[in-house]
C-alpha cells in the first residue's frame, strides 16, 4: 500500500466531494496511464497508486476510517491491497473503468495510439469471514489460521480446464487476442469499436476435450488453511483484506481477496471504550475512609492500586498506558479508568448497628464538606477497638 497521502495522490482538499475525487481521480489515471508512458515503471506506479488512493477515499466508510486513522485505519489494505499484494492493471480496468465513459475498455489502445488491448482474465469472487477475538489479542496483536471453504485449482489438469492440461486451441474468431474489432459507416465517417469475443468470452483459447474432474472449470470446491496476521489495535466491525485469498478463478484467472471480519469477544471483567479500558471497583466504606491497598485486573497481569484515605464513591482513577494500543502506533495506548464505588452493606448484625450510630454521631459523617476533625481517624480506631 502507498504510504503517500491518498489527498495529495489525487491533488485534492479533504473535503473533496465523491465528483471532484472522481474527475481528479481520471486525470491522474490518464495522465500516468502506462499506454501512454510506455516502458516507464515510474507511471505505472503512480497509476496503481492513484487507483488506489482513490478505491479508499470514493468509499464513505474507507474515507472515514482513513480520516481518522491513516493508512493504518483501511487495515494495511483493507479492501485495496490487503496485506502486502496490490492490484494490477487489469484488476484497476475491472474496477474503475465505468467512470472513464469506455475509455479503459479493450478499446483503449486505440485511445493512446495501440498497445493497450487486453484478453479478459478470469477473477475469482472475494470471500468473507468473521474472526472472533478475545480483549488480550486485541490488545497484542494475533496471528491466526482459519479454515476457509473455497474453490481451489484442480489439481488433475492444473487449473487449465482441459483433459490432459492441453486439449485446447486457440480461439480462431479472435485469433487469441481475446477481442474482435468492428469498423462501421456513419454519417461522421467510419467508427472503429472493439468488444469481447463471443466465441472463447475473451479468454482467447477454446477448450476441446474438458476435465472430468472440475467439468472444464480449473476449479473444484475445497477447504484451506490461511494464516492471517491481525494488527494490534483493531475493534468490533472492522475489515480487513488478505489479497489473493479469496475463491480461485476459473482457468487460470486472477484470484479473489479475502475479506476478515473482526468480532470482538467480551472479557470478563473489563470493558472496552474506544483505546481505553474501563473498570468497576466495589470498596468498604471502611477502605474508603481509611485508605487501601487494592489488586484489579489488566490485560497483562493484575495492576495493585492505591485507595487514598477520605475516598469518595465515584472517584475514577486513571492507570495510563494500561489501555488498548492505537492501530496508529505512534499513537501510542489508552488508558484504564477505575471507577471507585463504595459499598453500603444491607445486612448487619445488632452490634455492627451500634457501631455505625456511634460513628454517626460524628460530625464527620455529616455531607458537609466544610465539616473537619482531625482526630476522626484516632476515634474511629477507639471505636473498633
Amino acid at each position: 500500500m502507498s504510504k503517500r497521502d491518498y489527498y495529495e495522490i489525487l491533488e485534492v482538499s479533504k473535503n473533496a466531494t465523491p465528483e471532484e475525487l472522481k474527475k481528479a481521480y481520471r486525470q491522474q489515471a490518464l495522465k500516468w496511464h502506462p499506454d501512454k508512458n510506455p516502458g516507464n515503471k515510474d507511471a505505472e506506479e503512480n497509476f496503481k497508486e492513484a487507483a488506489e488512493a482513490y478505491e479508499i477515499l470514493s468509499d464513505p466508510e474507507k474515507r472515514r476510517r482513513y480520516d481518522q486513522f491513516g493508512h493504518a485505519g483501511v487495515g494495511r489494505g483493507a479492501g485495496f491491497s490487503g496485506f502486502g499484494g496490490g492490484m494490477n492493471i487489469d484488476e484497476i480496468f475491472r474496477h474503475f473503468g465505468d467512470i472513464f465513459g469506455g475509455a479503459f475498455d479493450d478499446s483503449i489502445g486505440s485511445m493512446f495510439g495501440g498497445g493497450g488491448s487486453r484478453r479478459v482474465v478470469n477473477r475469482g469472487s472475494n470471500l468473507r469471514v468473521k474472526v472472533k477475538l478475545t480483549l488480550e489479542e486485541i490488545a497484542h496483536g494475533v496471528e491466526k489460521k482459519i479454515k476457509v471453504n473455497k474453490y481451489l485449482k484442480c489439481e488433475v489438469c492444473k487449473g487449465t480446464g482441459a483433459k490432459d492440461g492441453h486439449s485446447y486451441h486457440t480461439c480462431s474468431t479472435c485469433h487469441g487476442s481475446g477481442h474482435v474489432t468492428r469498423v462501421t459507416s456513419t454519417f461522421l465517417g467510419q467508427m472503429q469499436t472493439t468488444t469481447t469475443c463471443p466465441q472463447c468470452g475473451g479468454e482467447g483459447q477454446i477448450i476441446t476435450d474438458k476435465c472430468h474432474n472440475c467439468a472444464g472449470n480449473g476449479v473444484i470446491k475445497g477447504e484451506e488453511v490461511i494464516t492471517i496476521n491481525l494488527p494490534a489495535g483493531v475493534s468490533e466491525g472492522m475489515q480487513l483484506s488478505v489479497s489473493g485469498r479469496g475463491n480461485t478463478a476459473a482457468r487460470g484467472g486472477e484470484p479473489g481477496d479475502l475479506f476478515v471480519q473482526i468480532e470482538e469477544l467480551k472479557h470478563e471483567d473489563l470493558i472496552r471504550d474506544g483505546n481505553n479500558l474501563l473498570y468497576d471497583q466495589y470498596i468498604s466504606f471502611v477502605d474508603a475512609a481509611l485508605g487501601s491497598f487494592i489488586e484489579i485486573p489488566a490485560i497483562d497481569a493484575p495492576v495493585k492500586l492505591k485507595i487514598e484515605p477520605g475516598t469518595q464513591s465515584g472517584k475514577v482513577l486513571r492507570l495510563k498506558g494500561k489501555g488498548i494500543p492505537s492501530i496508529n502506533a505512534y499513537e501510542g495506548k489508552g488508558d484504564l479508568l477505575v471507577t471507585l464505588h463504595v459499598w453500603t452493606p444491607k445486612n448487619l448484625t445488632k452490634e455492627e448497628k451500634t457501631i455505625l450510630e456511634k460513628l454517626n454521631k460524628s460530625p464527620n459523617f455529616a455531607p458537609s464538606p466544610d465539616v473537619k476533625d482531625k482526630n476522626f481517624f484516632s476515634r474511629v480506631k477507639d471505636i473498633f477497638e
